[in-house]
């Protein structure tokens, strides 16, 4: 515990009896303070005591020859001087203290690749505004929430690539998202074991004891030059689970405008299975989003079951001020015993 050094001309300061400063500390025994309004009653008791018990001597005056005079007054000081001296020492055993505390917060962080479906058929609007742009911003928010993961991003249709590689630089991931879109892969289709063989090569090299894949697409692999199972296998034998999301409705779904205008729509029928069996396999979990609040709650889900342990240390800085009010109730004391035994006090007692 550290106290601050504080100038020899700063102890006289009346700041430090502002309420404004004495709000400020921590008290480490506040009972004390509670019995700082009940010292005035010594000097009340002790006048009591006085008036009762004082030995009185008998003089003849006229009336008009009792004067009262103020000077008469100066016999408390001496009282009031010990009252301040009781009410220092307390203010010094309530202890106050600041504390300046300063919390670092560490995790060993995992490692996680996100898969993004970019390929023609993200683009039918069944989410708001359409599944690309939807899954976007749920993966957006979902790096929001991570704390020193190292985060990266593989985009896929007809062919698959990395975009992003593992980085905990954030906002170089928020920008990578923001311009990912349809065209940065002409090749149609859908390479679902390809964009697997590519997060998997990413996490290669990958010292973290928790390795992550989210994969997520609106259908079954129809591209690429890998089969998806046997690319979760291998994601499998290093450690990677795969967390794999099935985006889209059943059924009659809008999809662009034609010529004049009006909302199009395609039949729509996904087929999970694929998806489904790449989860089992790398000992992950399927869910199947069919609206943008669905979607939000998968990746919520996810986030709570891939969640690093963060470590907390606590730096605290404590500086006492005791040792100002001990030294001015000992001013006050010195001042009792001078005032005390004066000629001056003792005379007007008598």
């Amino acid at each position: 515990m550290n106290s601050q050094v504080v100038n020899i001309w700063e102890w006289f300061s009346l700041d430090w009896f502002y309420a404004t400063t004495l709000r400020s500390y921590v008290w480490e025994n506040i009972n004390f303070l509670y019995a700082i309004p009940f010292v005035p009653l010594l000097l009340l008791l002790r006048w009591i005591i006085y008036v009762k018990f004082r030995q009185k001597l008998e003089f003849a005056f006229f009336k008009k020859q009792v004067k009262s005079s103020p000077i008469t007054w100066l016999r408390f000081i001496p009282d009031a001087l010990f009252c301040l001296f009781i009410a220092m020492v307390l203010l010094s055993l309530a202890r106050p203290q600041k504390t300046n505390e300063q919390v670092e917060l560490y995790s060993e962080g995992i490692d996680i690749m996100l898969c993004l479906d970019i390929s023609e058929s993200m683009l039918i609007e069944d989410f708001k505004p359409n599944r690309l742009e939807a899954a976007k911003k749920v993966a957006t928010k979902f790096i929001q929430g991570r704390f020193q993961d190292r985060i990266g991003l593989v985009v896929f249709a007809g062919d698959a690539f990395s975009l992003c590689p593992l980085t905990t630089d954030y906002e170089l991931l928020y920008s990578y998202l923001k311009d990912t879109n349809h065209d940065l892969i002409q090749k149609p289709g859908t390479a679902i074991g390809s964009a697997i063989a590519v997060a998997t090569n990413r996490m290669l090299e990958s010292k973290s004891k928790t390795k992550v894949m989210i994969v997520i697409s609106d259908g079954e692999n129809t591209a690429g030059n890998i089969d998806p199972i046997t690319a979760t296998k291998l994601a499998k034998a290093y450690n990677i689970k795969i967390y794999t999301i099935g985006v889209g409705q059943d059924g009659r779904v809008p999809f662009g405008k034609d010529i004049f205008g009006n909302t199009q729509y395609v039949e729509n029928m996904m087929n999970e299975s694929t998806l489904r069996q790449i989860a089992e396999t790398a000992s992950g979990r399927y869910n199947r989003a069919s609206s943008n609040n669905a979607l939000q709650q998968i990746f919520t889900q996810i986030d709570k079951y891939e969640k690093a342990e963060i470590k907390e240390t606590r730096f605290k800085d404590t500086r006492d001020f005791y040792f100002i009010y001990l030294t001015w109730g000992l001013l006050f004391f010195l001042s009792w015993l001078f005032f005390k035994n004066t000629f001056l006090t003792s005379a007007l007692e008598d």
